[in-house]
């Protein structure tokens, strides 16, 4: 795989029948780095993501993929280069997770393209990778909710392309396979350069892994840039309506977001909790609450 892959869109306006989501997207996402697309819900996340993937017409503008235009690019081709794993994707009945993971490979085939070394290789790498390959006989439709999104990103990873979107990818996880998936993911980034792009819900995870951070509201890009400059307690009221605290992430060093409700508060702190107002904090406070 190379490291050549960079994202271009340029005026993008792109919904469903009358209905636009996203209006006057411009975004540039360098090669090689792995950018987390964050907001509440609804607002645009997915499509994007699926705009980006060609499966999503544009109503007006472009996104460009080294320079072509996706929308413009044959599927085969396209599938050769990027990987998407959408939400909620649907495994045909019956199959077993090796068949699933091994349709990874399909668009390395021609029309009477023979199965390779290569291709178990691939297959074989990506259940270790994901821990699923003692799985690889049973039915996908018999796994638990968090196995079965393993087994879709071991067919994604197989796939091994140039750039990686995924949507929601640590959706039915516990917190210890979350890591494991985001790990395995920066991991790709670090050895082969893979550009991966993908919509996290957890804020403080994609502060940690993400190289950069897409904020999205009202179907505009609020902020994009790294994390210390787009988490902030201004971001988290205007988009999520939020009161909170951003400190630093003592392992990471990244800013960490914490919300603040009306229970579960030191006394020390309670007091300094205000209501919402337009007349919110722009600055990051990185000193503990206690």
């Amino acid at each position: 795989m190379s490291s050549v892959s960079s994202f271009d869109i340029r005026d993008l306006r792109v919904g469903y029948g009358d209905r636009p989501v996203l209006d006057g997207i411009d975004l540039s996402l360098a090669p090689g780095q792995i950018t987390a697309i964050i907001g509440a819900n609804a607002c645009g996340k997915s499509t994007l993501l699926r705009a980006m993937s060609r499966l999503l017409a544009p109503e007006r503008g472009e996104v460009l993929l080294d320079g072509r235009s996706v929308h413009r690019t044959a599927p085969r081709k396209l599938a050769q280069c990027l990987g998407l794993l959408p939400q909620s994707p649907i495994a045909p009945e019956g199959i077993t997770v090796l068949d699933l993971v091994s349709r990874g490979r399909h668009p390395h085939h021609g029309l009477f393209g023979r199965w390779t070394a290569e291709d178990d290789r691939a297959v074989a790498e990506a259940l270790e990778a994901t821990g699923t390959a003692a799985l690889s006989e049973r039915p996908v439709e018999a796994l638990s909710g968090g196995q079965r999104q393993r087994v879709w990103i071991a067919m994604v990873l197989a796939q091994r392309t140039d750039v990686l979107l995924l949507d929601e990818p640590t959706t039915f996880l516990d917190i210890n396979h979350q890591i494991e998936v985001l790990d395995l993911l920066t991991d790709l980034n670090r050895r082969h350069g893979t550009t991966i792009v993908m919509v996290l819900h957890d804020l403080n995870l994609a502060a940690r892994y993400a190289d950069r951070i897409v904020a999205i509201a009202d179907g505009q890009i609020y902020r994009h840039g790294p994390a210390k400059e787009v988490l902030t307690t201004a971001m988290l009221h205007d988009i999520f309506g939020l009161a909170s605290r951003i400190v630093t992430d003592p392992v990471s060093g990244k800013p960490m977001m914490i919300p603040l409700g009306r229970h579960g508060i030191l006394s020390n702190v309670q007091d300094t909790v205000a209501p919402l107002s337009s007349d919110h904090e722009t600055d990051q406070s990185t000193e503990g609450l206690s």
